[in-house]
């Protein structure tokens, strides 16, 4: 019996013990070796990739933003702000229905098959409003000059990225709203266009927040 007692509070012990240098090891000081580690190498990506904006962070460079309109009194849909270059689509973005005590945006795809009545009316409607918003006087957007990611939303529908092609299409707009020149305009664009990561993944893209805001103090200065 009192082997039995000894050998249970010998083991309890052992396992205490266990339990104090596994927290302290992997609730403590890992962390903490990390968190110094991505502080000391990566601190721009450890702080969420912040954008700044005369001192101010104004975004992260891996979350899209809108760029509409104040709603109108009535209004439940927002209109594109066109002095801004525009992003992707975001229809799988939701509200948060579920604790009404936030204010929240769910991020999601659309999750519709290619065939779907309901995405192919999406991107119908958004390839028609790429085209209208972008043809201006003298310059006119063709069907086959709407690039995929200006009609259809990414899987996270949080997509900070554009492709060069559908922010090209947006410069002769860009340019007139804000009384540019278009040479300047896409001068900017192509400024703001990172190639493939090293060289071979993925595709070239424009992070569209980080062009309006260079937009944004090219208009203060013109």
């Amino acid at each position: 019996m009192n082997n039995s007692v000894t050998n249970t509070a010998r083991l309890l012990g052992a396992g205490l013990r266990a339990l104090l240098v596994l927290t302290v090891v992997c609730g403590v000081l890992y962390p903490l070796a990390v968190t110094g580690v991505a502080q000391g190498l990566f601190p721009d990506k450890a702080n969420g990739s912040e954008i700044r904006a005369n001192g101010t962070v104004v975004g992260s460079s891996l979350i899209g933003q809108s760029y509409n309109l104040p709603l109108k009194k009535g209004q439940e849909t927002p209109v594109p702000d066109l002095k801004w270059f525009q992003g992707r689509p975001a229809n799988g973005l939701v509200v948060n229905s579920v604790n009404t005590q936030y204010t929240l945006i769910l991020s999601g795809a659309t999750n519709r098959a290619g065939d779907n009545a309901e995405l192919i009316k999406w991107v119908k409607d958004a390839k028609a409003a790429v085209i209208k918003d972008n043809s201006v006087h003298g310059y006119t957007v063709k069907p086959s000059d709407v690039p995929a990611d200006a009609v259809t939303s990414s899987g996270s529908g949080l997509d900070p990225d554009i492709s060069p092609a559908y922010a090209d299409i947006q410069v002769h707009r860009i340019a007139e709203k804000n009384d540019l020149p278009v040479a300047q305009v896409q001068k900017l664009v192509d400024e703001h266009t990172d190639g493939r990561t090293l060289g071979f993944i993925g595709e070239p893209r424009v992070n569209v927040l980080e062009l309006n805001i260079a937009l944004k103090a090219l208009v203060a200065k013109s």
